[in-house]
């Protein structure tokens, strides 16, 4: 089968090519946004268990947690504010009762901290375990009404890349979850990262007040997703890997793989944003925490990420990251 990403491609083409005209952002970002008096943006993203999550391995609650947060990070992705979800459960008919409740209060937990009320769903019978969410937001208006929006088609040649936070911890979570090894503090802060992530509604929203018109949220990968933003923007990119701030205690759990982790590993639900210098600065500015410049955009012909170690060389890895059609992941 294709790769995802040679899939979603083929299967756009396989619809309609007169759009809506409504539809302002539609395949191919993080979420699409459409006009119908106002203005909606909307997601949706799926959990499969064995895929996505090890339901021996954690708790239901952090599982309803995480489905909802991958979809607040889509959100957050575009600069908007996450409002109302729709959630759907496919169970097995063997599934304890209490799981279901333990979902729902990660959901409800997650739906509290971030303002999103659940506004309804289904329940259908499965052989697999799976929780898709679909979640509608609102975008920030300028003062003209119209929306302000982070798109990955609008980076150029000579914009500087950030990313909002340390990288690699929800891959390493991950590792440990797999290995069954979570009784080190720094094994138990990995599980965490990768199971109750901070999607960064506060890093989109203040992206788009400071003029930044270019995002992606670091769901695949920093190569891979940085790489979306190349190809949909024509672009090439300069990332320095030296620069990559990598989570502390992916760094002292797993010191010879971290590098590697922090460029490749997905869901980390940070932002990498892309914009001018002086835009980014204004955007750290305004956060508690500064985002942190890690490459440059180019004209290069070839419209992808190149990966450079401190003396200007480049870096291959074996995965650029996550592809849902690829079986590598299995070997994280």
């Amino acid at each position: 089968m294709d790769s995802e990403f040679s899939l979603i491609a083929r299967l756009r083409r396989a619809l309609p090519s007169a759009a809506d005209p409504r539809l302002l952002v539609g395949i191919g970002d993080d979420a699409a946004v459409w006009r119908d008096g106002g203005y909606t943006v909307a997601t949706t993203d799926t959990m499969v268990e064995g895929v996505h999550f090890l339901r021996d391995a954690v708790p239901a609650c952090d599982v309803g947690w995480k489905a909802l947060a991958a979809n607040i990070s889509d959100i957050a992705a575009m600069g908007a504010t996450p409002a109302f979800a729709l959630v759907t459960l496919c169970l097995p008919p063997d599934t304890d009762d209490s799981w279901p409740d333990g979902l729902y209060a990660g959901i409800r937990a997650c739906a509290e901290a971030y303002g999103v009320t659940v506004a309804g769903g289904d329940i259908v019978s499965s052989p697999t375990l799976t929780i898709t969410i679909a979640l509608a937001g609102a975008p920030t208006l300028d003062a003209s009404g119209e929306p302000l929006l982070l798109r990955r088609d609008a980076a150029r040649a000579g914009d500087v890349v950030a990313v909002s936070g340390p990288l690699g911890g929800s891959a390493g979570g991950l590792r440990v979850l797999r290995s069954r090894g979570a009784s080190s503090d720094a094994a138990r802060l990995l599980v965490a990262r990768h199971m109750r992530p901070r999607p960064r509604v506060d890093v989109g929203a203040a992206a788009v007040r400071a003029g930044v018109r270019c995002a992606i949220d670091i769901s695949d990968g920093l190569l891979q997703d940085l790489g979306h933003i190349c190809e949909a923007s024509g672009a090439g990119a300069d990332l320095r890997l030296d620069d990559v701030p990598i989570d502390p205690a992916l760094s002292a759990l797993y010191p010879d793989d971290a590098r590697t982790l922090a460029a490749t590993g997905g869901e980390d639900y940070e932002l990498v944003v892309v914009a001018q210098r002086d835009a980014i600065e204004r955007v750290s500015a305004a956060l508690a925490a500064p985002l942190e410049v890690v490459g440059v955009m180019t004209s290069a012909a070839e419209h992808r990420v190149r990966a450079l170690d401190s003396g200007g060389r480049e870096v291959r890895f074996e995965r650029g990251g996550w592809d849902h059609l690829s079986r590598a992941w299995l070997a994280t």
